[in-house]
């Protein structure tokens, strides 16, 4: 059973930085899509970002490119998103997903991720 932990997220002012980081208990697969999720309050859960760690293929939500970066570290397991210039749209309470299936990172959608962290609450004041 895989389990992801998300950490790092907070209160920061708009315009600032904060970095979230995903633990893994175990390697998926060698080739798998990790992605970033965020819900804010009464909304539907939507992307943000994702890898494609077999070819280190990434991709964004239109809503965050170039502000925010995804990146893993194999050897640690973990997976980064390094936010920037937030904005307090940006508050969400941000999910790691993860799948063995190619299929998640060409639909992006919730439903083709198995495995889900608990969440890390993010909240960019303006």
């Amino acid at each position: 059973q895989v389990q992801l932990v998300e950490s790092g997220g907070g209160s920061v002012q708009a315009g600032g930085s904060l970095r979230l980081s995903c633990a893994s208990s175990t390697y998926i697969t060698s080739s798998a899509c990790m992605a970033w999720f965020r819900q804010a309050p009464g909304k539907e859960r939507d992307y943000v970002a994702a890898i494609y760690t077999g070819a280190g293929a990434t991709y964004y939500a239109d809503s965050v490119k170039g502000r925010f970066t995804i990146s893993q570290d194999n050897a640690k397991k973990i997976l980064y998103l390094h936010m920037s210039s937030l904005k307090p749209e940006d508050t969400a309470v941000y999910y790691c997903a993860a799948d063995s299936s190619l299929n998640a990172c060409v639909t992006f959608l919730p439903s083709y991720f198995t495995y889900w962290g608990q969440g890390t609450q993010v909240t960019v004041s303006s």
